[in-house]
Formats: C-alpha cells, sequence, structure tokens
C-alpha cells in the first residue's frame, strides 16, 4: 500500500460508492468486522476532508464501529471477485461467517492499527468525528421512510469521519 494526500485522490466517489461498493472495517487486527455498504458520502466538512458512513444498529460491525475510534472503508474495484466479496459480506454476518475464511479477503493492518485489506485498490482510514441516529421524524421527503421498515432493518446511525489517511495500491 503507497500513502497519497487526499488532495491527490482522483476517483468519482458518485461511481465508487453506489456502483462499486466499499467495505465498512473496524476493530483490530486481532477482532475487527467488516460488512458492504453502497451508502456514504466524501466532502469538506469543519475544515476537514470527511467520509460519512451509515451502519444500522443492528449490524455486527455497528458494535466494532461503536468501540472504536477509527474505521476504515475499503474500495476493491469493480471487478467479478470483488463483487463476490462485496455480496457475500453485505448478505452474511459476521457473527455467523468468518469473512476472511469465506471471502479470501486478506486484512493488512495499517499504521494505526486499523484493518484494510490487501484487495483494496483504494482505503480512507477515518477517525470518528459525530454520530447521530436518523430518525423519521426529521424526514422531510416521506418517500425515504421506504428505506426502512420490518424487511429493510431498522434505522441507520450516521458516522461522520475525518479522512486522516488514503492508502491505494
Amino acid at each position: 500500500m503507497k500513502r497519497i494526500t487526499v488532495e491527490q485522490l482522483e476517483d468519482n466517489f458518485f461511481s465508487a460508492i453506489s456502483k462499486e461498493w466499499m467495505l465498512v472495517t473496524a476493530g483490530n487486527k486481532d477482532s475487527f468486522n467488516t460488512m458492504t455498504a453502497s451508502w456514504g458520502c466524501i466532502g469538506w466538512l469543519w475544515n476537514k476532508p470527511v467520509a460519512i458512513a451509515f451502519v444500522r444498529p443492528e449490524r455486527f460491525t455497528h458494535e466494532f464501529v461503536e468501540n472504536g475510534e477509527c474505521l476504515t472503508l475499503s474500495f476493491l474495484g469493480d471487478t467479478p471477485e470483488a463483487r463476490k466479496i462485496y455480496n457475500f459480506c453485505g448478505s452474511k454476518s459476521g457473527r455467523d461467517y468468518d469473512k476472511v475464511k469465506e471471502t479470501g479477503l486478506k486484512p493488512v493492518e495499517t499504521e494505526l492499527g486499523n484493518v484494510t485489506f490487501e484487495q483494496a485498490r483504494l482505503t480512507l482510514e477515518c477517525r470518528k468525528l459525530y454520530k447521530d441516529d436518523i430518525k423519521a421524524s426529521s424526514f422531510i421527503d416521506p418517500s425515504i421512510a421506504n428505506w426502512y421498515g420490518e424487511k429493510q432493518g431498522g434505522y441507520h446511525d450516521m458516522y461522520i469521519m475525518e479522512i486522516v489517511n488514503v492508502y491505494i495500491q
């Protein structure tokens, strides 16, 4: 992995997040979990480069995110192998499966002790700054409620995080 600055990023994050997807990983090399996400944001807030991730509290990864200061957002690319990993990590719980064993992911420890993967073409290492929960009472557009409910799952927690390191292959 090679470290670059945020200013050197050339990704179109509209495509990277919505079409390629990403792995949200929290914990350390001894105990971590990862999940697939296709919702998120990258931008500038509070005079810092930030990423915003959304994690439902019922997800196993949520407890790792809650218990740590940092997490990583890893982009594996838009390949058939990456799609298989994303599909598995987005549909199976780390409570029931060893996602590393099942997918062939190769964990790599960052300089700050967080986890990304050898397969990642891009990793954003992030430090949590702010958390809030999505609330139905705050929906201005009522159609947003369609993303929640018994079939879809609970309301997400939103994490705004400073991007502290960027790694590329």
